[in-house]
């Protein structure tokens, strides 16, 4: 198995789809911070090399990856419940599809016998 994967096919769809959507989700805040100002060095960490590491590691099967995605989606979920405004209807609905992915239990049980 090659260790520098970005994508892996051989993995549920519910994972893969958890992958490429963790992508994404790092792509577009990327995109609209540079549209509306750099944030602060900490929310791009969380928000942008965060989702993108979990991506590499749930590719790649390590369980760190899982974990790190389903903590850092969590969060942000978390946050836009707290604090939600009519804009981040939108952001809070692909983070909420993230999540149930990352939680599904075919997921779950591809992760606890493949993920080292």
């Amino acid at each position: 198995m090659p260790s520098n994967r970005w994508l892996d096919k051989t993995q549920p769809q519910t994972l893969l789809m958890a992958t490429m959507l963790m992508y994404v989700n790092a792509g577009f805040f990327l995109l609209s911070s540079l549209a509306g100002g750099l944030p602060g060095l900490p929310f791009l960490l969380v928000l942008v090399i965060g989702p993108i590491a979990a991506g590499w590691g749930v590719a790649n099967e390590k369980k760190w990856g899982y974990w790190l995605g389903v903590v850092l989606t969590a969060v942000v979920v978390a946050y836009l419940v707290r604090y939600f405004w009519f804009g981040a209807l939108i952001e809070l609905m692909f983070y909420g599809a993230l999540l149930a992915l990352l939680l599904h239990p075919q997921s779950r049980a591809y992760r606890r016998i493949w993920f080292r």
